[in-house]
């Protein structure tokens, strides 16, 4: 049988098998009162709002921070602890992993001198990031919205999050990058020099306000599209796994579709843990590293 005459076959019994179920089950109708976006709202576990001005209450975005920071120095250390002459298949897994941030990313866009002192900076963020995005495709019991009742106590349910699904964390790690760029230029050139360096050499006297003009703002545009590009695509992620594992059912009242979004869900979810959530720390670290090499190069 060829692969094509296979996957009509499989569209049509699973066209077949909605049906049925649709005929069982029927409609319950537009669910009104299932909200999507509750997925990602922050409930404070452990108020801290001191004054009212700052709020840093513990919620499940600190919980899942933490869990990413304490992976990201645990594997590390434990890799690094147990090094063998004949390496095993997880560590080689890992000289791969730290070959991949030292020299393709480090060194492919900044000398040697420089990345040797930049490289713990660039390869924490690739970690961290990396750490981060992995976890939030683990069901974790941090769904206190929707509880369950076990032995007569509330228990909260599993549920899918990440921590730079949340645009505050993306753009934090953003702006600390941004800040770091800036003062290795001004103190690789001095201050006035760095913001001469804006501008190419030879620039026409007529386009040089201009050009420093546009420079100024894509410098500024940097820490929107490092920022949302890594909460974007991680939302959406997200957003695409709750539509197609079950939300769109819910929404729409047809139980049946489930038959037919529940493969999709599981088709994106392996591609987000796949590729995506491993990707987009390869940006953000590789975008890092080519901030900070283009910052102090002679020819910025």
């Amino acid at each position: 049988m060829s692969t094509r005459i296979k996957v009509l076959t499989s569209l049509v019994v699973l066209f077949g098998l909605t049906l049925i179920i649709f005929a069982i089950t029927g409609s319950a109708g537009k669910n009104e009162g299932f909200a999507p976006v509750d997925e990602f709202r922050l409930e404070a576990w452990v108020p801290i709002n001191e004054g009212g001005a700052v709020d840093l209450s513990i919620t499940k975005a600190v919980l899942y921070l933490f869990l990413a920071a304490l992976l990201t120095v645990g594997s590390m250390l434990y890799v690094a602890n147990r090094m063998q002459a004949k390496p095993n298949r997880v560590q080689t897994a890992v000289e791969s992993l730290y070959t991949l941030m030292r020299d393709n990313i480090t060194r492919g866009n900044m000398d040697d001198a420089m990345a040797r002192k930049w490289f713990p900076f660039i390869g924490t963020l690739f970690l961290f990031i990396w750490w981060s995005n992995l976890i939030g495709y683990v069901p974790l019991p941090t769904n206190t919205l929707h509880k369950v009742e076990v032995l007569g106590i509330e228990l909260p349910t599993f549920a899918l999050y990440a921590a730079t699904a949340n645009i505050s964390v993306p753009l934090v790690i953003t702006l600390v990058v941004w800040f770091a760029y800036n003062i290795a230029g001004i103190r690789a050139k001095g201050f006035i020099p760095y913001i001469k360096g804006w501008v190419p050499a030879g620039s026409p006297g007529p386009l040089v306000v201009p050009i420093f003009i546009i420079e100024v703002i894509s410098h500024f545009v940097r820490i929107i599209s490092l920022s949302v590009r890594l909460f974007a695509n991680i939302l959406a992620g997200h957003l695409l796994i709750l539509f197609m594992g079950g939300g769109l059912a819910v929404l729409l009242g047809v139980a049946a579709l489930g038959v037919i979004t529940a493969p999709i869900a599981i088709g994106f979810f392996m591609f987000e843990i796949v590729l995506i959530a491993t990707l987009q720390a390869f940006i953000f670290a590789t975008l890092s590293a080519i901030y900070l090499g283009g910052a102090v190069a002679e020819e910025h």
